[in-house]
């Protein structure tokens, strides 16, 4: 029997929990066609305050939740939660904190500024996301980034967990979508993101001169890159051209789903061949 190949989502956002942007859509949308086409999911997204707990179902999986995740030398307890999502046999696991996510608003406050601590907010779901997978003990072949929340990810596997055995095979797919919040971030980003033994050099992919720039650091550290916006900034469609890696282009939602597996099967093909 062919052993299935097991594909992570790891998104800011996702139908019918979230209808912030077209990431929610497209993560709606993609984990039930690759589960139907044979291959073994795993979804992971925050627990924002703005999700009903009742109506959708959530409960807290104990044998998860427990950990500690740190930011800025402050620790904060990491509770998992899970639900089914509706009308599929596909379970969505959410990351909750309550000095993160507890609020009853998304990435701004009803002025529409955004929060102080989305860098905070935002290191403490990449660091969390990839100590959850620890803990299930899941060798994910692929793992694909939705939405700059998730920026760090491919960093963080890539050099702070490098010597971790679940990810030595992983090909990391990061999907670039003109929804961007890191004009509002200060430098101090760079110090607060350099957990485990991660340097400043480590860091500096995140930067444009002074200015962070989570596309930028994302795209270097990926494997493989998705066009998710029909538009981008010219910038950014320059540095996915530059980066010279494997990159699918934007597709409607007609072609999206079967280019987005071919794109897949393109990748785990090349691994079976190293």
């Amino acid at each position: 029997m062919v052993e299935k190949k097991k594909l992570l989502f790891v998104t800011q956002e996702m139908e019918p929990y979230t209808m912030l942007s077209e990431v929610s859509n497209v993560v709606k949308r993609l984990p039930e066609y690759m589960q139907s086409n044979g291959m073994e999911i795993r979804v992971l997204m925050p627990r924002y305050g703005t999700i009903n707990e009742r109506r959708h179902r959530l409960h807290e999986v104990v044998r998860l939740s427990g950990m500690n995740i740190i930011v800025d030398d402050d620790d904060y307890p990491l509770i998992i939660k899970v639900a089914s999502l509706p009308g599929a046999r596909l379970q969505v696991y959410f990351l909750d904190n309550d000095d993160f996510f507890k609020r009853k608003s998304v990435f701004a406050d009803e002025e529409g500024t955004p929060y102080e601590d989305n860098p905070d907010r935002m290191i403490f779901f990449c660091k969390g996301v990839i100590e959850t997978v620890r803990k299930f003990g899941w060798p994910p072949d692929i793992i694909h980034c939705h939405g700059w929340m998730t920026s760090l990810i491919p960093l963080y596997i890539r050099e702070a967990y490098k010597t971790e055995p679940l990810f030595q095979n992983s090909k990391i797919v990061y999907s670039v979508y003109d929804t961007l919040m890191d004009s509002h971030f200060s430098e101090a980003f760079i110090e607060k993101a350099s957990i485990n033994n991660l340097v400043r050099k480590d860091l500096n992919a995140y930067l444009n001169g002074n200015q962070v720039y989570l596309h930028k650091g994302a795209i270097e550290y990926a494997d493989a890159l998705i066009q998710g916006s029909e538009q981008l900034p010219e910038d950014v469609e320059q540095l996915i051209i530059a980066s010279g890696k494997p990159s699918l282009g934007f597709q409607n939602e007609d072609e999206q789903l079967a280019a987005y597996m071919d794109f897949y099967n393109t990748m785990l093909v090349e691994e079976e061949a190293v």
